[in-house]
């Protein structure tokens, strides 16, 4: 929502007036510095939106009453003495329907929603797809700590890019409401701590495993990668068959040579060279452009999650691991046989806290119907993974 600042009007008093903290109004404006505004300036109000009442047998000290605002609410977004009355209606439910088929134009949609009204979010491509997608990653808070979430490595998990994008909805409802999620205010956490979200890393594959061939555009053969098999609901990798989760310099020639796929295929194959993909290589960029403190990479399924490798994890991993088990009641899995993946490199590069968390119980893709049951487990890690 915008208002027209008038004179005396600063970011404190609209704070107090919609009741919306301060520095979530700071940085949906970041054009805007010092203290009183100039005279007929927009600013962005986060988590509001402007609905329509006629002026009809009725006053602003009427809709004020009416809507529970202040009337000085009511007179600034009323300075043009027009028809209808413009009453800033405070956004209380979510906006996003997340339980559908999550392909790359629902997170386009989604994003650009979010955007307009909590503009104090950022979202920045980070690099593009094989098809020349933008892979895009969403930052919230100022914290000097950057803690990293991303989703959909694998093709047919596009599930863990619907439980990023509805906690991240979430989020910003409980932040713009002075509200709590999973008991936790989360106020605190956006002076703390900055999260990063990659909710798409696959979007190429995500489409090919939800709208078939055509989403290939004719630029790679995945019928003959797939051995003529028009059904992708098993499909992993990216549109190239190389699995994006084998791409990484963390004894990745290990896994080269042990994996059974030695060329491109639906799952497993790890690439002619690491970080071949620009997928993967566009997530390890990030990594050292934001100088991670913990990496959470959602996947399905077995409800469990993975947090060790080669003796690389630090001492503090094993206390996050606890918590995450404790609160989630997912098992937590120290070491696995596996390498070259996003989590095993991370640890590997920083000697910091990489998590793997497998959403869910089942045969991927994971039925829509269990997003509710796997939202409500894995927000339980997606909060703890800001505190601990």
């Amino acid at each position: 929502m915008k208002v027209v600042s008038r004179n005396g009007d600063n970011l404190a008093y609209y704070s107090e007036l919609f009741e919306i903290p301060k520095v979530l109004i700071e940085d949906a404006n970041p054009a805007i510095t010092g203290g009183v505004l100039p005279i007929g300036m927009e600013v962005q109000i986060p988590g509001f939106v402007v609905q329509e009442e006629p002026r009809v047998d009725i006053t602003l000290a009427d809709i004020a009453l009416q809507y529970h605002l202040p009337i000085d609410a009511i007179v600034l977004m009323n300075q043009v003495e027009e028809k209808p009355f413009s009453v800033p209606v405070r956004v209380m439910y979510p906006f996003l329907v997340t339980e559908k088929p999550y392909d790359y134009q629902s997170l386009l949609d989604d994003l650009e929603i979010l955007s307009f009204h909590y503009p104090f979010i950022k979202v920045e491509s980070i690099g593009k797809s094989v098809l020349g997608k933008e892979l895009l990653e969403v930052r919230i808070g100022q914290g000097d700590k950057v803690i990293h979430y991303n989703g959909s490595f694998h093709a047919n998990e596009w599930i863990t890019s619907a439980v990023l994008m509805k906690w991240l909805n979430d989020l910003l409802l409980a932040l713009t409401n002075d509200c709590t999620l999973c008991g936790l205010d989360c106020m605190p956490y956006y002076h703390d701590v900055t999260i990063s979200m990659v909710p798409m890393v696959n979007p190429d594959g995500v489409e090919l495993v939800l709208k078939g061939e055509q989403a290939a555009e004719g630029k790679v053969d995945v019928l003959k990668i797939n051995n003529g098999n028009s059904a992708f609901y098993a499909w992993k990798a990216n549109i190239r068959g190389v699995d994006l989760n084998n791409q990484y310099p963390a004894n990745w020639e290990i896994e080269k040579q042990r994996k059974i796929p030695k060329a491109p295929a639906p799952r497993d194959f790890p690439g002619e060279t690491a970080l071949s993909e620009p997928e993967a290589l566009a997530l390890k960029e990030l990594a050292e452009k934001r100088n991670f403190e913990r990496v959470l990479a959602l996947h399905t399924q077995g409800k469990e999650f993975y947090w060790g490798y080669e003796g690389h994890e630090p001492e503090q991993a094993a206390s996050i691991a606890r918590e995450f088990e404790e609160r989630s009641g997912y098992r937590a899995v120290q070491y696995v046989d596996s390498h070259a993946g996003y989590k095993d490199w991370f640890i590997q590069e920083f000697k910091r806290g990489g998590f793997t968390i497998e959403l869910g119980k089942g045969i991927n893709p994971l039925p829509l119907s269990h997003l509710p049951g796997i939202y409500e487990d894995s927000v339980k890690i997606l909060m703890a993974g800001l505190y601990m």
